[in-house]
């Protein structure tokens, strides 16, 4: 197993049409969840990678599992719960805005997890532990089963990567620093937004966040910086690296994910930072050309720049 990944998948609901939600009649469905968004991105470039999580015993929890399972994720970790329902979200599509989102995840079943859902003997062959903020802020278990998770990384060696991935509608900014930096302390990788940077840290420039978090005690930093590029520093070296043009957006929710999994990509195949970077931006820029958020994430093939060069995405 190359990397392992912990959280909540939920249905996401998309409108076949632009505008306010109440006058939508007709939307896609298919999936949004940040650790199995990285999970798919990494399976889609060629690499061996697991998703715990919790789902409901219903058509919703099935179709979650089984669409995670057929891109090649393992899901052999997935607990089926009887009494808790699937989280469920929708986004609304704007002209000129990015979308607005909607989460119905109170309760969900994957609010659930406890550190007991978590089998060490899973862990043993894994090289990366992949995990989010978002995880922790869904309940009080689900911290326990983070830091429990870390733990037992530690025990087997792996490397832990850590997003912030800051989600302000499931607790206050200071609620969020506070677990996040103490989080971001047992990890050796980070990579934070710049916004998220700042929360985090109170600083602004992408040089003085990434010091901040090196002092926390993270090995590598990366900062993400959208439309820039990235920053990424760690003891011994530093750098920008610019992002992947992209003439039309057409939907940037996911594309955070995406770097991630190339990023990741990049470290399984022993490349150096500035070039694992450089991959995340590439597959970062892909995500943004499809709406919904795993449907663009690309193939080995599509961004292995000695096979397909410097393509354009258009």
């Amino acid at each position: 197993m190359d990397v392992i990944t912990i959280g909540e998948t939920m249905v996401l609901f998309v409108p076949t049409s632009i505008g306010p939600l109440r006058y939508v009649n007709q939307f896609g469905k298919t999936i949004g969840g940040a650790e199995s968004n990285v999970a798919i991105g990494l399976a889609r470039l060629g690499h061996q990678c697991g998703w715990i999580s919790r789902v409901s015993n219903d058509e919703f929890g099935l179709y979650v599992r089984n669409f995670i399972r057929g891109e090649g994720v393992d899901t052999s970790q997935v607990i089926f719960d009887n009494e808790h329902p699937t989280g469920i979200f929708f986004k609304e599509r704007k002209a000129m805005n990015e979308p607005m989102v909607y989460y119905y995840r109170k309760g969900s079943a994957a609010s659930f997890l406890t550190p007991q859902d978590i089998n060490e003997s899973y862990f043993t062959s894994a090289k990366y532990l992949h995990l989010t903020g978002i995880t922790p802020a869904l309940s009080p278990s689900c911290k326990e089963t983070v830091y429990a998770a870390i733990e037992i990384a530690k025990r087997n060696k792996m490397t832990i990567i850590f997003d912030p991935n800051i989600r302000l509608k499931l607790w206050s900014a200071d609620q969020a620093r506070e677990v996040l930096m103490d989080l971001a302390h047992l990890s050796d990788i980070v990579m934070p937004g710049l916004e998220e940077g700042e929360i985090l840290t109170g600083e602004k420039s992408p040089e003085k966040i990434a010091k901040a978090i090196l002092k926390n005690g993270a090995k590598l930093v990366v900062i993400k910086l959208g439309e820039k590029g990235a920053f990424y520093a760690s003891e011994s070296e530093s750098g920008y690296v610019p992002a992947i043009k992209v003439d039309k957006i057409v939907d940037p929710i996911g594309a955070g994910d995406s770097f991630a999994a190339g990023f990741i990509s990049g470290l399984l195949r022993d490349w150096p930072y500035s070039k694992a970077v450089e991959l995340g931006n590439r597959v970062g820029a892909y995500a943004l050309s499809v709406l919904g958020d795993v449907e663009a994430l690309p193939t080995w093939p599509q961004v292995n720049p000695q096979q397909v060069g410097e393509e354009i995405l258009r």
